[in-house]
């Protein structure tokens, strides 16, 4: 790191009446001495703008504070616009809704009910709630930020921070309208619709990038294809996910409750993960309810879904490259715990292939004043002969996100610096300008222009107050530039940052498979290259010219301590441009889709080689690599592109069985029925499959039993050698004594052991006692007709008392109604909603067990009536249509409401509902619970 005081060649402020700025925009032009033509220059424009905004930084109370810049100059354009004829251009980036409500993390020491009331109190809607991560998102008036803020448990209130995934697209797709949320769930539902009316047709399917990896021939050769291992990822969403297993193009997805998001980047990285690694179990959380959330999921992926490799394609604009976050500190959690974390290295461009948009070095005091108040601007030219305090955009740099952060920990900024961005007629069109005394992040951010607005854009850094820091200033998808009025562009390596850039991520940088990225990053670049399908990598493929680079200098510990390191990123590469089912990703370019091909890579080897660390997975893949770029490790690859089959021959890998015991079936030997009964013994069979990639050889099962007075005789079988997709049957002798009470259910635990490294498994099964009673009774809401809060994920619960049935030995949940309609406002079903596809159900027993009855299915369509969730209804939920609507009839939920009943079902039930998408309204009126006891 080079000294901050590197040079300070402060000169004189130019006195009143003369241009302020006479060096800011680069060459020198001579000012006239006309006060009129003087007062129409750029460099007087700038000032004056500046020198605006700077007022309003001034004059802001205590609670104002700690509150976003961007949204205290949202709040004052709007109750005094004269302020603003000073700045007929500029651009707040606050996205303001229908009654003047705007989306904000609310960043706390501590998050309580009161807090979260008192949010709501203030007429706001919630988002979510991370109680580890001390933050609330909502929804919230403008007037009430302060009265937020100035509240002693809040730290600060923020716009909304923002993400970005590295979907790599053209230009015209990113700015094109986003499809309505009636028009996406038109489209997934017509082709959910087309794959249950398409007769399934098994081929085996080798894509682009199951081939570009060799990954096709490691299955093969080596016999595995993802037995026992559980693969995770987190994007945007999962809408087309029933589409995708209609289709046969995906299982069974473990999705966490109520965190399946919106879109379907998820979808398609899950769908690269399937394809390399068949037989890996899946899983999904959405990463994009803001950072404290998104670093929620990542640890439940791994502490409550259990995933063993979790792969991601989101970047926050607030995640510091210099001290890692409560993202990057969630990654290292799960990566301690044994969990493979790979990451996008992202699509922002490198030094070495001229498409960067990142400055990053010491700040430099150019001797430039800038603002009637205070503060300097940064020199970017390196010359101490010459001073540019402007980096010029290039022409495509309109409509991005544009960062700066300096070496402060975070929370605890004493360092004031801002950020602007000027035209080139001098107008100030976007600005960020926090205030930092002690309590705040080291960090402002702008959006740049859209397209069409953003000829001349150039950025300043300015010093408000505070020491000489190092910086880190990124166009994120933009791109540094000379401009035409004579600026030159300055640019660094480093631009990968945040979780990806955590020491125990993998992060994954991008080579296409196929074809090349078929349009220009920007107009007259060089050519994209091209990859190797139909054969594997080899040492002359070329990376991405947008691959980000790095590597990343760290400067603090997550506490805050000093403690300074250079961390090699990105740290390998993998391929992009590979095919998919969904619109839009198909073919799916950038780091979005090579953080998969590499997490399932990573699955394969964790399949051939079970219990293996993070670590040695790590040297295999690194190992392994081909060299691409520069000779050796390399900021823009890495250590490579990975190949599967060389990093199994590395590690060695055998095909693993997975033999485990399935549900057992009960015989009662004194009546012939399927029920266990006090004082009698009944024969138990107890299946034994092996769903694995190799032989269960001489494999035995344990049965036994915590339940006082129950014997088994006998306590272990032998069940042989079970071959691949093979199923094994033996029987047991379950004697349940006299004294044991009916309903209470009897507890097997099944350990199977064979020959291999997956041995033993062992599986749980709760059978009741007694003979299910055939009356069943019946519980229903009798409240009020109950609004659901619109896009709110605290939503609604209605309780539903149950006594006298002690053990419950069948479930069903229905929403009811008198007359089923689908018209808006009906009044006669059980639950009225215009898009039932906003909406997620839960059930939760009086022991807090929690089953998924519905969760975004049914699109467009209006109502729940009539409808019953049941555990043997044929079909599923999940594959509703609006075509279905008003919705009725028996449906199996998306959990097992019968894993509801392992204790007494006497107590409070709750029925829970969240709307999680905007515009569309709905309540709750009737429903109810169904349960059977014991005779």
């Amino acid at each position: 790191m080079r000294s901050p005081n590197r040079r300070s060649r402060r000169n004189s402020l130019i006195t009143a009446g003369a241009a302020v700025l006479i060096t800011l925009l680069g060459p020198v032009t001579p000012v006239s001495a006309d006060p009129a033509r003087a007062a129409k220059s750029p460099e007087d424009k700038t000032a004056a703008q500046i020198s605006a905004l700077q007022a309003i930084k001034k004059s802001v109370t205590p609670a104002e504070s700690k509150v976003d810049s961007a949204l205290i100059v949202e709040q004052r354009r709007r109750s005094n616009s004269t302020t603003f004829n000073k700045l007929p251009e500029l651009q707040t980036g606050v996205k303001v809704q229908s009654g003047n409500t705007v989306l904000v993390d609310i960043r706390a020491h501590k998050v309580t009910d009161e807090l979260v009331a008192a949010i709501r109190s203030a007429g706001s809607t919630i988002r979510s709630v991370s109680t580890e991560g001390k933050t609330v998102r909502a929804q919230i008036p403008l007037w009430a930020l302060s009265r937020l803020s100035a509240r002693g448990d809040v730290r600060r209130v923020e716009t909304a921070v923002e993400y970005k995934s590295f979907h790599q697209q053209d230009r015209a797709a990113k700015d094109a309208k986003a499809l309505s949320k009636e028009d996406k769930a038109k489209e997934v539902e017509a082709r959910t619709r087309e794959a249950l009316d398409s007769p399934k047709v098994a081929a085996a399917k080798i894509g682009e990038g199951d081939r570009a990896h060799a990954a096709d021939t490691a299955r093969q050769t080596h016999r595995v294809t993802g037995t026992g291992v559980k693969l995770c990822a987190l994007s945007d969403g999962v809408s087309s996910l029933a589409a995708s297993q209609a289709a046969g193009e995906l299982p069974a997805v473990d999705v966490l409750t109520s965190q399946e998001g919106s879109g379907d980047e998820g979808t398609a990285m899950l769908e690269i993960l399937h394809d390399i690694a068949p037989n890996a179990e899946l899983g999904f959380a959405t990463a994009v309810n803001g950072d404290a959330s998104f670093a929620d999921n990542i640890r439940a992926l791994r502490f409550r879904l259990g995933c063993d490799v979790i792969v991601d394609d989101i970047l926050y604009f607030n995640e510091s490259p210099f001290q890692d976050g409560v993202i990057a500190q969630a990654v290292d959690a799960v990566t301690a715990d044994g969990a493979v974390f790979f990451s996008s290295a992202g699509n922002e461009g490198n030094v070495a292939e001229g498409t960067s948009g990142h400055w990053e070095g010491d700040f430099v005091d150019s001797g430039v004043g800038i603002g009637k108040f205070a503060g300097t601007a940064h020199d970017f030219n390196p010359d101490p002969n010459a001073k540019q305090v402007f980096n010029p955009l290039s022409a495509n740099s309109g409509n991005v996100p544009v960062t700066l952060f300096w070496s402060d920990p975070l929370g605890s900024s004493f360092n004031d610096y801002d950020l602007y961005v000027s035209n080139g007629q001098g107008n100030v069109v976007a600005f960020s300008q926090n205030n930092q005394d002690g309590t705040q992040d080291p960090y402002e951010r702008v959006q740049t222009p859209t397209a069409g607005t953003a000829s001349g854009l150039r950025l300043a850094v300015v010093k408000f107050r505070g020491e000489n820091k190092y910086l880190a200033l990124s166009a994120l998808g933009g791109r540094f530039k000379d401009s035409s009025d004579g600026l030159k562009k300055f640019a660094t390596p480093g631009v990968t940052r945040g979780h990806s850039a955590a020491k125990g991520a993998i992060s994954v940088a991008a080579a296409p498979a196929n074809n090349p990225l078929p349009y220009d990053l920007e107009p007259g670049d060089p050519a994209n290259p091209r990859g190797p399908y139909p054969n594997a990598y080899d040492s002359t493929q070329k990376p991405e010219r947008f691959t980000s680079d790095g590597p990343r200098r760290v400067f603090f510990a997550p506490d805050g301590t000093p403690r300074a390191e250079v961390r090699q990123k990105p740290d390998i590469t993998a391929a992009d441009g590979v095919q998919t089912t969904l619109t839009g990703f198909n073919p799916f370019f950038g780091t979005s889709a090579s953080a998969p091909n590499a997490a399932a890579i990573a699955g394969l080897i964790l399949s051939g080689n079970p219990g293996l660390s993070p670590a040695d997975v790590r040297e295999a893949l690194t190992t392994t690599a081909l060299d691409i770029a520069e000779t050796g490790v390399d900021n823009r690859t890495g250590a490579g592109i990975v190949r599967a089959d060389l990093a199994l021959a590395y590690t060695g890998a055998s095909p693993q069985p997975l033999a485990r015991a399935q549900k057992p079936s009960v015989v009662n030997d004194a009546d012939g029925s399927q029920y266990l009964k006090p004082g009698t013994t009944a024969t138990i069979t107890v299946p034994v499959a092996n769903n694995g990639d190799g032989v269960a050889a001489s494999t035995s099962l344990v049965l036994t039993t915590p339940t006082a007075g129950v014997t088994i005789a006998p306590r272990s079988k032998y069940y042989g050698s079970i071959e691949v997709g093979q199923t094994v049957t033996n029987t047991f002798k379950v004697t349940v004594p006299a004294t044991a009470p009916v309903g209470v259910p009897l507890k097997l635990d099944a350990k199977v052991t064979y020959a291999g490294s997956t041995s033993p498994t062992t599986s749980t099964f709760q059978l009741n006692v007694g003979e299910p009673a055939r009356e069943t009774k019946h519980f229903a809401y009798s409240g009020p007709v109950l609004a659901i809060p619109d896009n709110d994920a605290v939503g609604l619960t209605v309780q539903i008392p149950v006594t006298g049935v002690g053990r419950g030995s069948k479930i069903s949940f229905s929403i009811d109604g008198d007359t089923c309609s689908s018209a808006d406002g009906a009044t006669t079903v059980g639950i009225d909603h215009t898009f039932v596809g906003d909406l997620v159900g839960t059930l939760t027993s009086p022991s807090g067990a929690t089953a998924t009855l519905f969760q975004r299915s049914g699109g467009t369509g209006a109502n729940l009536c009539q409808v019953v969730f049941d555990d043997s209804a044929a079909r599923a939920f999940s594959t509703v249509s609006a075509s279905n609507a008003p919705f009725t009839g028996s449906w199996r939920a998306n959990g097992s409401l019968n894993a509801l009943l392992t204790d007494s079902v006497d107590g409070t039930w709750t029925f829970k509902v969240t709307d999680n998408a905007a515009a569309d309204r709905g309540s709750i009126r009737t429903v109810a619970l169904h349960l059977n006891g014991y005779v």
